[in-house]
């Protein structure tokens, strides 16, 4: 297949794309893992995969390549061609990705050179690393039939465009060939590189873990839930308190590029001393919000966690103390992120929410693609918390338009909107004003023709279509909780339309047949009913109780430092028995960092935020029958961000452990 792109989107064998990316790192991710994660990742929409190639999980100890198990990304990158996955690789050599030193390995920083620039030995070390990762890639790219469609150089860097422009002719001359090429959008360069040499990727948080702050809602991220016509994040990057103010965009940034996200926050990782809770509501409605204006693909980071690999070395997780890269202390194992699959892969609420936004993408991606971004609501300057207006924005070509409309801003209360009517292409609906409740995201359509039928307007979600067996088309629109579906098709409105289910149309022609579905039939539309969750009770016992308290100090990024491997030798401890050695642990408990060990062994953490912590037992050793599990209580007074779902009382406790299986 044949790949291009313009300014507005990507162009595969001539057709316009709207395509999902999802990050998911191979190396934080057990070999025997990667083909259902990749299999559930198609199944959620997502048809292109960014991972990035990890520096330091590679050659932790210099000359020492480790290409082996969840390390080898030779086979994962065949594997991802087996599935239909197309992969983005993001190869650094600095990538941050919350592990040490950004990825870059301890033993450069002896080699007395200025990393991230053209320093010659930088350049020369580089060089070095390309050359190993294309051992792996060599044969796999896209003109070879492979996966690989692209590649992104560096990540978030801020200085001269030379240092991207030489990595890439780096690339080039080893063998590096594909399609396009990328890098992140934000900070913007300090000075430009050649148009049409590497795509800008943008993205948005609803939060972020690097904030400084430990106050609720803290930072600009209220903006990621704004319709806006600009594509950089208020605080996309701002990890140095570096603000990227609002402004016109240059040529080389933005106006002659098409608008796609890498960094689309999917959820968020809890670091030390800000425990970020995320809701499925915020990915889905950024979402939303990007699609509505303007973006032609949505890359969400993450997309599916992880759990950090064992180093030969040191941990593989940031921290404050080293020598760079030192913003926030992460976990030492555990990469959740709160993500659409978790890091044992569990479907979490906003993979079957942002699922159906993928059906809408797929299906009618041709027709978005070229349809340019409309902000109805003007001279207007938001704040945080802003009630004052209904969020919506359409994009049209011709006369037809899609309306996207967002009600929701995490951890703000927004109210009904009522009195709405929408004008859009000349056709003003629904017939009489409605009411929009509060945390509606949606996508309406206006003069969408298919087949012999053309929908003037519907206040329904629309989601997809696709043939039947008997080669008739069919059409799916959602009701929206709380609005009256009222539709206007072929000249015939009906108004206060019911969900039938997928068995019996709500209108029919004679070639395509339109269902209207339920919110909970739209966000498991044509998959497998998933089995029941079961919960069953597994014995513990406190065995000892917390010794004395930490004094936890301030790390040389000013935010609090995470406790080290000694201070749980003061942790309360717990005895848990091993039920089965498949499905998941589930632990409730309340204190300020857990860790969890099998035969002796540290194997996985949590920063307490208020969610359960979880863990795979098929990863257990199969000779492991009891598991310890350590808690520091939580301090009063900490310097640190709970959010309102967690207890920060001082203490710790387990509430109760459950074995969860399907």
């Amino acid at each position: 297949m044949d790949i291009q792109w313009d300014a507005k989107s990507l162009i595969i064998d001539g057709h316009r794309v709207v395509p999902a990316m999802g990050e998911m790192h191979y190396s934080r991710i057990p070999e025997a893992e990667w083909r259902g994660e990749l299999e559930k990742m198609k199944e959620g929409g997502i048809n292109i995969l960014a991972t990035y190639i990890l520096w330091n999980h590679i050659e932790e100890v210099e000359g020492q390549f480790d290409w082996s198990a969840q390390r080898n990304l030779r086979k994962f990158l065949k594997l991802c061609k087996e599935v239909g996955m197309a992969v983005v690789i993001r190869i650094g050599p600095w990538c941050h990705a919350e592990v040490r030193l950004g990825g870059i390995p301890d033993w450069v920083f002896t080699k007395e050179c200025e990393t991230r620039t053209e320093d010659p030995v930088f350049m020369e070390l580089s060089t070095y690393w390309y050359r190993q990762v294309f051992t792996q890639v060599q044969g796999l790219q896209w003109k070879d039939g492979g996966p690989i469609i692209s590649c992104q150089f560096d990540n978030e860097y801020h200085g001269h465009g030379s240092y991207l422009m030489s990595l890439k002719k780096i690339a080039n001359e080893i063998g590096f060939n594909l399609p396009f090429y990328t890098r992140t959008g934000w900070p913007e360069l300090a000075s430009p590189i050649p148009y049409g040499e590497m795509l800008p990727l943008f993205g948005d948080y609803a939060d972020g873990f690097w904030e400084r702050s430990i106050v609720e809602a803290a930072g600009d991220y209220w903006q990621a839930f704004h319709f806006k016509s600009h594509r950089i994040g208020a605080d996309m990057g701002n990890l140095e308190g570096r603000k990227y103010e609002e402004k016109k965009v240059k040529q080389e940034d933005e106006q002659y590029y098409p608008y796609f996200t890498c960094e689309l926050g999917g959820g968020m990782v809890p670091s030390y001393h800000r425990r970020v809770y995320l809701y499925p509501e915020d990915a889905y409605s950024m979402a939303v919000v990007k699609l509505g204006s303007g973006s032609n693909l949505l890359g969400y980071y993450m997309y599916h966690g992880g759990t950090n690999p064992e180093g030969k070395l040191t941990y593989l997780n940031e921290i404050q103390n080293t020598i760079a890269t030192n913003y926030s202390d992460l976990p030492v194992k555990t990469y959740e992120f709160q993500a659409p699959l978790g890091e044992f892969g569990q479907k979490n609420p906003h993979y079957y929410t942002l699922r159906k936004l993928h059906l809408f993408m797929k299906t009618f991606g041709e027709m978005l693609a070229p349809m340019d971004a409309y902000f109805p609501v003007v001279n207007h300057q938001p704040k945080q918390g802003d009630d004052s207006f209904l969020r919506w924005s359409y994009r049209s070509f011709n006369d037809s338009a899609f309306v996207f409309i967002n009600n929701y801003e995490r951890l703000q209360n927004l109210t009904d909107k009522k009195n709405i009517q929408f004008n859009v292409c000349g056709v003003q609906f629904p017939q009489k004003a409605i009411t929009i409740p509060a945390g509606t995201m949606a996508i309406l359509p206006v003069n969408i023709r298919v087949e012999d039928i053309k929908i003037k307007y519907a206040t329904a979600q629309i989601i997809t279509r696709e043939r039947n067996s008997q080669g008739r088309m069919q059409l799916f629109l959602q009701k929206l909780n709380g609005v009256d579906a009222e539709l206007c098709i072929n000249g015939k409105t009906m108004k206060r339309v019911k969900p039938r289910g997928e068995v019996h149309p709500v209108y029919q022609s004679e070639l395509v047949d339109v269902f209207l579905l339920t919110d909970e039939q739209a966000n498991h539309y044509h998959m497998e009913p998933e089995p029941t969750v079961k919960a069953t009770k597994v014995n513990f016992r406190k065995v000892k109780e917390a010794g004395p308290l930490r004094t936890i100090t301030i790390g040389v990024s000013k935010v609090a430092e995470a406790p080290i491997d000694a201070d749980f030798n003061d942790a309360a401890v717990y005895l848990i028995d091993v039920p089965s050695h498949e499905g998941l642990l589930d632990i409730e408990y309340q204190g300020d960092v857990a860790r969890l060990y099998a035969n002796g062994k540290f194997i996985s953490d949590n920063f307490y935020n208020g969610r359960h912590f979880q863990y795979g037992l098929w990863r257990l050793p199969k000779d492991c029958t009891q598991m310890e599990l350590r808690i520091l209580p939580i301090q009063k007074n900490a310097p640190i961000y709970f959010p309102r779902e967690a207890d920060h009382t001082p203490g710790e406790k387990v509430i109760t452990v459950n074995h969860l299986t399907k």
